[in-house]
């Protein structure tokens, strides 16, 4: 089949999230036989990447994009208009038989060529990405307006008329399924890691490490996880904090709400790690946090760190998010707080008392379960096998 893989964020070098997915799911693609097209922003090397990949990339050159790019926002609401004229040019000479859109930003322009094209079409929602902006600052993103875009983004795959859509959790397969999308075109998936990167060593550092990795946007870290480290802090002042990813704005508040409680060379920011080389970062922590704050968006996902933190062997504790608790059950490798500072300190404190075989047993079980369940193989022949049953109707 020829299949049209659509994504706002860049394909190669994954930056961890969402964006590390695509590539997975590109090579299961070409590894059984199928023509492959990245429609994405402009990579480097681009002709090294279609030689290593053995795909045609389409690269977006308009203006920059990116997690940490300039006026972020407004240019991902403009860009499923130049992303559609992008794939219409493309299908001036290739008859596509399926198109994949990521992130609900690529779904925008997918849907709106899914009949002028006559092909079948996958939304892959790897999270409620709307849902997030419940938790920003007002001024950034008003209520009324956050509403609105909430229910467009529900509704794209009904007004579409998408084959299939994907869902990073059985929270979000729920909202659509309340939103009138059929069921049985409904395929959670939640959400991959690389088995061969993501190795657990089983040895925490020998005194209290607190690791939190990702993008640190405002809805993953704000005043509440702040506050939740000068508790920690205040009580084991032997504690270290290292935060892995880019130095964002959001983080940089949270530094400055810490200043005088926490001395600087307690905290250690590595500044953005590429996806190959976060696993080198977190497997000594003593814990892993997901300090997120309650969101729509929060609550309908299953966050793609606990996926990494279990897969190296690290405890985490975690804000009470719906989606999340969901698939972690009763696991003891994940221990979720109260939605308050305090409660999600001690639960964090707990870790660092905890007996070494007991940490160790849940850490070998948590790393074997997602190394069963969502190593990146098994989980892209899922995706890829939906795929080729749409593409084939």
């Amino acid at each position: 089949m020829n299949i049209g893989v659509l994504t706002h964020e860049p394909f190669h070098p994954p930056s961890g999230g969402g964006s590390s997915q695509a590539l997975y799911l590109v090579e299961e693609m070409v590894r059984r036989g199928h023509a492959v097209h990245v429609f994405a922003p402009q990579p480097d090397n681009v002709a090294e990447l279609e030689a290593k990949f053995r795909i045609k990339i389409h690269p977006f050159t308009t203006w920059k994009m990116g997690r940490y790019a300039k006026l972020r926002n407004l240019k991902y609401l403009a860009y499923p208009f130049f992303l559609e004229r992008l794939v219409r040019r493309a299908a001036a000479n290739v008859k596509f038989d399926v198109l994949l859109a990521q992130h609900a930003i690529s779904c925008v322009a997918a849907g709106k060529l899914r009949r002028d094209l006559n092909c079948a079409v996958g939304m892959n929602f790897l999270d409620y990405l709307t849902g997030y902006f419940d938790s920003w600052p007002k001024y950034m993103a008003p209520a009324p307006v956050v509403s609105r875009l909430k229910q467009f983004e529900l509704s794209l795959p009904l007004k579409h008329r998408a084959e299939a859509i994907f869902t990073i959790s059985d929270e979000l397969a729920d909202l659509f399924k309340h939103a009138g999308y059929p069921t049985e075109r409904i395929l959670p998936i939640y959400y991959g890691y690389d088995g061969k990167l993501f190795q657990p060593t089983f040895e925490p550092s020998p005194t209290p490490l607190v690791v939190m990795h990702g993008s640190l946007d405002h809805h993953h870290i704000n005043a509440f996880g702040a506050d939740a480290l000068m508790k920690i802090y205040a009580k084991r002042p032997d504690t270290k904090f290292r935060f892995v990813g880019h130095k964002t704005d959001a983080l940089l508040k949270v530094l400055e709400l810490v200043k005088g409680q926490i001395p600087e060379s307690a905290i250690e920011c590595t500044g953005f790690v590429p996806y190959a080389e976060v696993s080198g970062r977190i497997q000594n922590a003593t814990v892993g946090v997901v300090p997120y704050a309650a969101s729509t968006g929060a609550h309908n996902t299953v966050v793609a760190k606990t996926v990494e933190y279990a897969a190296m062997g690290i405890p985490m504790v975690c804000t009470p998010l719906r989606g999340t608790m969901r698939y972690w059950g009763e696991s003891p490798i994940i221990r979720f707080s109260e939605m308050n500072p305090g409660s999600f300190a001690e639960r964090v404190l707990s870790w660092f008392d905890e007996s070494e075989g007991s940490r160790l047993a849940w850490a070998k079980a948590a790393s074997e379960k997602v190394r069963q369940e969502l190593d990146w193989v098994p989980f892209s022949g899922r995706v890829v096998d939906r795929l080729e049953a749409i593409g084939q109707k």
